[in-house]
């Protein structure tokens, strides 16, 4: 598919959350390069956090976020696998169902078909998501290095 060259590109406003058990900078590597790619893309970075894997404090986080008219979209990377921990997915649920938002289907989809070429039948496993909550798009990705690499 060719990209019109008469339509400029419009960098956009990318919050970054990272979901981990163990939050802490040097455990926050697959947030890193999110980051980078974010910028390097010539988007921007206005807002970026680590919260613990807790259905509670994850919604909270992304409501403010969502509140936010400088943040256009919200990615976050961690919680989505399924273990008992992995809250992620529960918590977009939990924004959705607030504010009248909706299902991405296809992203996780998408998000499966192509980390199934990284790593088989392993994909299975992941609970990759996304959602629109009240005009923000907001993805769920895995916090894997190999599994941002593939999401972005």
């Amino acid at each position: 598919m060719a990209i019109d060259p008469d339509r400029a590109f419009k960098p956009i406003n990318i919050a970054l959350l990272t979901v981990s058990d163990t939050p802490g900078p040097d455990d926050e590597t697959s947030g890193d390069i999110l980051a980078a790619r974010i910028k390097d893309a010539g988007h921007r970075l206005p807002a970026r956090a680590i919260e613990r894997d807790h259905a509670a404090k994850i919604p909270s986080r992304l409501n403010n976020w969502i509140d936010d008219p400088a943040i256009d979209a919200i990615i976050s990377t961690g919680g989505t696998g399924l273990t008992g921990r992995d809250v992620t997915p529960e918590a977009l649920d939990r924004v959705k169902q607030a504010g009248g938002g909706r299902d991405i289907p296809g992203f996780g989809e998408l998000f499966r078909h192509i980390s199934f070429g990284t790593i088989g039948t392993s994909t299975v496993q992941s609970r990759a998501c996304a959602i629109v909550a009240r005009g923000t798009y907001i993805f769920a990705l895995p916090g894997s290095n190999g599994a941002v690499k593939d999401g972005w």
